[in-house]
């Protein structure tokens, strides 16, 4: 009789979906399509989609494959050496942007009815649709670095930015 896994906690769940969401978000990036992405990887739709959503079921080969064909890498690190105060998050921006952190975007995204998040590619293609509006020399060093991120990942559109 084969053996249970473990209970999972509560943050391995929140940090398999982030790591999924990411993937998703760099899947989408890259305009692949989901089919296209799971065929690169060797594996079907379905599992690409399982791993998009974060499911602990799906196998660490799998995961590393479709890690490897969105072209990254997983990488360790020992708790005891990351200092999230000195962390380098150049280039960073969270899975779910709250727009109670980033003021000009909340100002931005006054048409979103009920939302208090928005997806990267959300939060990209209202800063990049309004973007004449922002004000730059007020914008918290938070906000810039997002929006910063935002333009690389997503590609800087705009000419007046």
């Amino acid at each position: 009789m084969p053996q249970k896994s473990p209970p999972l906690t509560e943050l391995t769940t929140v940090k398999l979906q982030s790591l999924g969401a990411s993937l998703a978000a760099r899947r989408k990036a890259l305009r692949v399509s989901a089919t296209v992405a799971a065929e690169a990887a060797g594996m079907s739709r379905v599992t690409l989609h399982r791993i998009e959503k974060g499911e602990p079921s799906v196998t660490m080969g799998a995961w590393s494959n479709a890690i490897a064909a969105l072209g990254m890498q997983l990488q360790l690190q020992n708790n005891e050496t990351l200092k999230p105060a000195q962390a380098d998050q150049t280039g960073w921006w969270p899975v779910s942007i709250s727009l109670a952190d980033y003021p000009q975007l909340k100002s931005l995204a006054w048409q979103v009815q009920g939302a208090d998040h928005l997806t990267p590619v959300e939060a990209f293609d209202i800063y990049e649709r309004n973007a004449r509006h922002l004000d730059l020399p007020t914008m918290a060093a938070q906000e810039q670095a997002l929006w910063q991120a935002l333009q690389q990942a997503f590609g800087k559109r705009a000419s007046h930015v």
